[in-house]
């Protein structure tokens, strides 16, 4: 399983209104080229998004469900990449102070990049997760257009001022 942590300068809220938002799933899942449709029930347990994954002409449809949404802590998606398989992205966030600690995990558990050696399979993840977190800051940091009441909204208020997510 392959696993990075990020400090990130915002709270948690701010990470979870970025996970809210199907619509910017591309912009912080580093392969995720498009988005074809967000479920009406999205961040919603079962709940789909309908994105691709590659650059034209090589591009495949991919669907990713989301297994547990407990903001303002854990998200467990579940990618569908077709040929490439199924994988568990589990994102866990921690406050700390006025901070948060994001943990991404990532394992296989299905096709092809099941088969890799653990070795392998965590380098190569790591790495591109690694970028992951990296836009994931850059949108909750930054208060990304569509998370309401984000960082940049509301500034560095009180907790007491701040917009809670809803359940």
């Amino acid at each position: 399983m392959a696993r990075n942590v990020r400090q990130l300068h915002c709270r948690p809220d701010d990470v979870f209104r970025v996970l809210a938002n199907g619509w910017l799933y591309p912009l912080w899942v580093v392969g995720a080229s498009r988005m074809r449709d967000v479920s009406d029930a999205w961040p919603r347990e079962g709940a789909e998004l309908h994105h691709s994954f590659g650059s034209w002409p090589l591009l495949v449809n991919d669907t990713t469900v989301m297994r547990v949404w407990e903001p303002p802590y854990r998200a467990v998606l579940e990618p569908h990449g077709g040929p490439i398989g199924i994988a568990r992205v589990s994102i866990d966030v921690k406050a700390r102070g006025d901070e948060c600690v994001v943990r991404l995990q990532e394992e296989p558990v299905t096709g092809p990049t099941k088969l890799l050696p653990d070795v392998v399979f965590d380098a190569i993840t790591r790495w591109r997760n690694a970028e992951t977190l990296h836009r994931l800051a850059y949108l909750a940091e930054g208060g990304a257009p569509g998370t309401e009441g984000g960082a940049s909204a509301i500034g560095r208020a009180s907790s007491a001022e701040k917009v809670p997510i809803q359940r």
